[in-house]
């Protein structure tokens, strides 16, 4: 069984706010838009970390992230990248990716919008935990947490704060 925090669009914000729920997760996982590789390298010092590059992150970024990401976590076949849409509205290199590969979770970030749904045509859950950071149009920051265990995910929460409250490392 894996804890997993799921996070995105942090753009250069890390703060006591998400490492606090950092340091509870077996594994981290971020959906984009690192912004500023404090944000990576603190969190790798805490927890094995998975993350994928956005639209803003730069060339050092990406020396280090790829763009997507396709593994297998505790029996679950996972996809990950930054922009790639929803249910009913994917990008079609994304909708494709998904009919050749058959993954159980498909993760985006991007939209600074949190949202969870299971697409029954493509048979994957769709995930996007939000935004993290405090640069963007959101209210709320929010991100992702649940487990992995065999082949299922299970407890999964949202959690959320507001956008002004930032706190110190």
């Amino acid at each position: 069984m894996k804890k997993i925090l799921l996070l995105s669009d942090t753009h250069g914000c890390i703060d006591e706010s998400i490492l606090k729920y950092v340091r509870q997760a077996d594994e981290v996982w971020h959906a984009g838009d690192i912004g500023d590789l404090i944000v990576t390298d603190t969190i790798q010092k805490l927890k094995p970390l998975r993350a994928v590059t956005g639209n803003i992150d730069g060339k050092e970024a990406r020396g280090e992230f790829a763009e997507e990401l396709l593994f297998d976590c505790e029996g679950m076949k996972v996809y990950i990248i930054h922009i790639g849409g929803y249910p009913g509205k994917y990008r079609a290199n994304v909708k494709a990716r998904i009919k050749e590969d058959y993954p159980a979770i498909y993760i985006c970030g991007h939209s600074h919008i949190l949202k969870v749904q299971y697409d029954q045509e493509l048979n994957v859950l769709h995930m996007n935990p939000g935004a993290a950071g405090i640069s963007g149009f959101h209210q709320v920051r929010t991100m992702l947490r649940f487990e992995i265990d065999q082949g299922k995910i299970s407890n999964l929460e949202i959690i959320e704060w507001p956008k002004n409250k930032k706190t110190e490392q």
